[in-house]
């Protein structure tokens, strides 16, 4: 071997070519870079939109996006704010396979915040083709020093190309602007033009069309909601029961949410032997 020849060899492996697109015969998959692909998912964690208690504006508003997107319309990104534990991801999920079930060209594909610098690259396989792709990102916000946001753009605007026609955004977050108030202080403080940082930061949400609120349950909703895991998966209890143990399970946990009401489910159908598919 030459040594231009080991040369090559050596900068192909520091740098190797990007992993070939896939066939798309999947129903969702997960972006990953370094290398870049687009690795399927055989099965999605998801639940059945019917047992989402307690957010049916949310519900209703992000369905009838879906299918318009779906169906080759015009469809805005979301962005599904609020309380931890009620039901954002989940909610991005069952959508997805409720209306993937009546229009199998729908897709989704999941991509973490760390690799948002990547995101062009990905847009760039998913453009052209024939399926529609909800690019998913979960948990979305942004810290001190986070310049992951600037790439966010590319998705919601495009840049020069504009965003694929058949690309929408949804992503979950705690905060509404999905930068803490202190960092957007801050910028406001230090900035020349005060006004324009803070509006640099802020109109990253309002890139947004749909804006989707995510609220604490109540005790009423928050035992419907196990209820109704129990129903759909056989599992046996009375009312009186379940509510004394359901309300001593928040009551350890500090909170009342949709993933306390699935922590509680999971141990009751643990207890009960039953197997959760």
């Amino acid at each position: 071997m030459t040594e231009l020849e080991r040369i090559a060899a050596a900068l192909e492996r520091l740098s190797p070519a990007p992993a070939a697109a896939p066939d798309f015969m999947a129903d969702a998959y997960v972006w990953h870079a370094d290398p870049d692909r687009l690795a399927p998912v055989a099965h999605v964690n998801r639940v059945d939109v019917e047992l989402l208690v307690g957010i049916d504006r949310s519900r209703d508003t992000l369905l009838k996006n879906t299918v318009q997107f779906a169906s080759g319309l015009p469809a805005n990104n979301a962005l599904l704010w609020g309380a931890r534990g009620m039901g954002k991801s989940s909610l991005v999920k069952a959508i997805h396979g409720k209306v993937n079930a009546d229009i199998p060209t729908l897709k989704i594909v999941e991509i973490q915040r760390e690799d948002l610098p990547s995101v062009g690259r990905c847009l760039n396989l998913l453009r052209g083709r024939p399926e529609q792709f909800i690019m998913f990102c979960d948990d979305l916000s942004f810290g001190h020093d986070d310049a992951h946001y600037k790439s966010l753009k590319a998705v919601l605007d495009g840049g020069i190309e504009g965003r694929p026609a058949n690309v929408v955004l949804y992503a979950t977050s705690n905060r509404r602007h999905l930068m803490p108030r202190d960092m957007i202080e801050n910028e406001q403080s230090t900035a020349i033009s005060a006004g324009e940082a803070v509006e640099e930061k802020v109109s990253l949400s309002d890139r947004f069309g749909l804006w989707l609120g995510f609220h604490p349950c109540d005790q009423d909703e928050y035992l419907a909601m196990i209820r109704g895991y129990c129903d759909a998966h056989g599992v046996t209890i009375d009312d009186a029961t379940l509510r004394a143990e359901a309300i001593e399970w928040q009551m350890t946990r500090g909170s009342r949410s949709g993933r306390v009401a699935w922590q509680y489910f999971t141990d009751l159908a643990g207890r009960q032997g039953v197997t959760i598919t």
